[in-house]
C-alpha cells in the first residue's frame, strides 16, 4: 500500500498533503463509527471511484497493493462466517478493503518527500522532550521506501527458486531473504553517518556554550 506515487501527476496531487490525510484521518473515523453494511459498502465505492478517478493504471496499482491484505481478510471473513456471524464478517471485511483502498489513494497521490515533510511537522511537540522530529520522519519515510523494495526481493527469490526446483520454498526463503535486509540496514546506516546522520537537537547547555 505504501510507497506507490504514481508516476505521473494527477488533479489529487495539488491538493496539500495534510488536507489529503486530514480527510482520510475522518473518513476512517466515519468507516469505525458506522457499523452498517450500507456505511461500509459507501466507503469502499468512494475509494475504488477515486482511484479510478486516476486513470487505469491506477486501478491496477491499487488491487496489486490490496492483494496480500486480501488473504487476511479472507481467513478472517471466513472465520466469522464459521461462527455465524455473517453480517459482523461482511461488515469488518468490506471495512478492511476499503481503508485499504482510501489509504492506497493518498499514497498514490503524494510523494514521499510530501510525507516525510508532514511528518516532521507534526512531530515539533518532541522537540519539548530533546527529540529531534527529524527522527519519525526519517523512519516513516525508511518504511515507506522499503516495503515495495520487500515484497520485490520476496518475489525475485521466488522466481529464482522456482527456476532450480519443482517445489514450493515455503520457508526457505525467510533466512536469506532476513540476511538480504540486514545487509541492506548496515549500508544505509553507513550512508546515513557520511552524510552526518541525523544530528541531535542542542541541549540547553550546547546553546549558551556551557
Amino acid at each position: 500500500m505504501l510507497s506507490l506515487a504514481l508516476p505521473k501527476r494527477s488533479w489529487a496531487h495539488k491538493l496539500p498533503a495534510s488536507v489529503k490525510f486530514g480527510v482520510l484521518a475522518v473518513l476512517m473515523v466515519g468507516l469505525m463509527q458506522f457499523g452498517t453494511l450500507t456505511g461500509q459498502l459507501i466507503g469502499l465505492a468512494l475509494a475504488a471511484g477515486l482511484t479510478l478517478s486516476l486513470g487505469l493504471a491506477a486501478g491496477k496499482i491499487a488491487l496489486q497493493a490490496l492483494r496480500p491484505v486480501l488473504w487476511i481478510v479472507a481467513v478472517i471473513v471466513i472465520w466469522h462466517f464459521w461462527q455465524r456471524e455473517f453480517s459482523q464478517g461482511a461488515v469488518f471485511g468490506i471495512r478492511v478493503v476499503a481503508m485499504v483502498g482510501l489509504a492506497n489513494f493518498v499514497t498514490l497521490t503524494t510523494p514521499l518527500p510530501e510525507i516525510i515533510a508532514l511528518v516532521e511537522r507534526l512531530a515539533q511537540p518532541i522537540r519539548h522532550f530533546g527529540l529531534s522530529p527529524r527522527l519519525p520522519a526519517l523512519a516513516v519515510g525508511l518504511v515507506l521506501r522499503f516495503i515495495p523494495e520487500l515484497r520485490a526481493r520476496y518475489a525475485a527469490m521466488t522466481d529464482a527458486w522456482r527456476a532450480r526446483s519443482p517445489r514450493r520454498p515455503r520457508t526457505k526463503l525467510v533466512a536469506p531473504l532476513a540476511f538480504s535486509l540486514l545487509d541492506d540496514a548496515d549500508h544505509l546506516a553507513e550512508a546515513l553517518r557520511a552524510r552526518g546522520g541525523i544530528a541531535p537537537l542542542p541541549t540547553r547547555r550546547d546553546r549558551h556554550g556551557t
